[in-house]
């Protein structure tokens, strides 16, 4: 739920970029910053809220990271500046930073060794699912009611934590690795949920991540979140206004419904599918082999997806995109949870796949740029390119199948 709602604020962004633009008179470069400030402020968001998740507990930071992107979409809705935009924008993206990391490194401890890959990737689908909400909420809400009230509706997620609060346990592996470096604490350990493992000794020190066995993988596995993400970032976040713009101002000319239209076809039976078969895929072939098929495949069929002019040829294509491209991701949190210890776990997740986050902020401002010059379709061939070196950057990453935590 909070990673599908994380997904429903970040995204109402680009839903609505086209009448941004009209209405705040922002160019594509202008309009690609907003969006390179929210992924910058999400790197930052998630080292923050990882060390506040391996202080406080994983349910408190979560909580925390949900209200702050919920409170400012709906003050993102309030601007009446791009100055105002901007930061409402910017403390978004800390929380939405947040949100994935302590999400995910509360379901890889609270899961089994033979079902963590599974249940990450289940978790990871959500956020098609949130960005398919976001599309069927955005274009009917943007055409009655205008751009303000699409942020509005932002604020809801922040329900969800009254429900965290009550009913979602706190991380019983964090619980006992806190409790046996906490003298002052008081009670019987908790027993962890997961099977088959044992309570931490390893070193609470960030620095660890940097050190071996650990150094190499933490900047492998930066790199190619890194070029993943470039990737990701710089197709999606045009997506909609490449789709919806008119033919003569470098778009495809579907309107605002016809983009919601095909926005929703790609999230519901490309990314989700695509998210949620990635476990299946690498614990049948393992973590390197899974990634390489989708990271490939996605590098393969963008060039084609420039290409196509065709309506139907482009619902295909752009699903087939949608499946290779985003499914990488449920990857990262698998493979992550699976090389870092209990003890810096949330923090090494939040650095290696916020950190590439902030890195790839780059992406909606060198997409827009390079779109502003030559066009939008032929920028997304950068897009390619950055799943092609993801694909490289595989190789540099251990194959983690089967392996226990800690």
């Amino acid at each position: 739920m909070g990673w599908a709602l994380d997904a429903f604020d970040a995204m109402l962004y680009s839903l609505v970029l086209a009448l941004l633009m009209r209405d705040l008179g922002m160019s594509k470069t202008l309009a690609g910053s907003l969006g390179t400030l929210t992924l910058l402020a999400s790197g930052i968001g998630g080292v923050l809220f990882g060390f506040l998740a391996d202080r406080i507990g994983r349910k408190q930071a979560l909580m925390a990271s949900i209200l702050t992107y919920s409170v400012c979409s709906f003050a993102s809705g309030l601007a009446t500046s791009i100055t105002m935009l901007a930061a409402a924008r910017f403390v978004l993206g800390l929380g939405m930073g947040g949100e994935w990391n302590t999400g995910a490194t509360l379901v890889a401890e609270s899961w089994p060794t033979e079902f963590r890959a599974k249940a990450i990737s289940i978790v990871q689908s959500s956020w098609a699912l949130g960005f398919a909400a976001a599309a069927l909420v955005a274009g009917p809400v943007a055409r009655y009611y205008g751009w303000r009230a699409v942020f509005f509706v932002g604020i809801l997620p922040a329900i969800v934590t009254l429900w965290i609060q009550r009913r979602v346990p706190e991380s019983a592996m964090w619980s006992e690795t806190n409790i046996s470096t906490d003298k002052g604490r008081r009670g019987p350990l908790p027993v962890s949920t997961a099977r088959n493992e044992a309570p931490s000794s390893t070193p609470t020190s960030f620095g660890t991540i940097f050190r071996a066995p650990y150094a190499k993988h933490t900047v492998a596995l930066l790199l190619f979140n890194f070029f993943g993400m470039f990737a990701w970032w710089g197709l999606f976040t045009w997506l909609p206004p490449y789709l919806s713009l008119p033919v003569g101002q470098g778009g495809r000319g579907f309107g605002v419904m016809g983009m919601t239209t095909l926005m929703v076809v790609l999230n519901l039976f490309g990314m989700f599918p695509g998210y949620a078969s990635f476990g299946w895929v690498a614990d049948h072939l393992g973590r390197r082999r899974a990634f390489l098929i989708y990271t490939l495949m996605a590098a393969i069929l963008i060039p084609l997806y420039a290409a196509a002019r065709s309506p139907g040829v482009m619902l295909v294509l752009g699903t087939l995109v949608a499946f290779f491209g985003t499914g990488i991701f449920s990857g990262s949190g698998i493979m992550g949870s699976e090389i870092f210890p209990t003890a810096v776990r949330a923090r090494a997740l939040g650095f290696t796949y916020n950190g590439a986050r902030a890195m790839s902020s780059v992406a909606p401002l060198v997409i827009g740029r390079v779109g502003q010059s030559k066009g939008l379709g032929w920028a997304f061939y950068l897009c390619a390119a950055g799943y092609l070196l993801a694909a490289l950057m595989t190789t540099q990453l251990p194959e983690t199948k089967g392996k226990r935590l800690e």
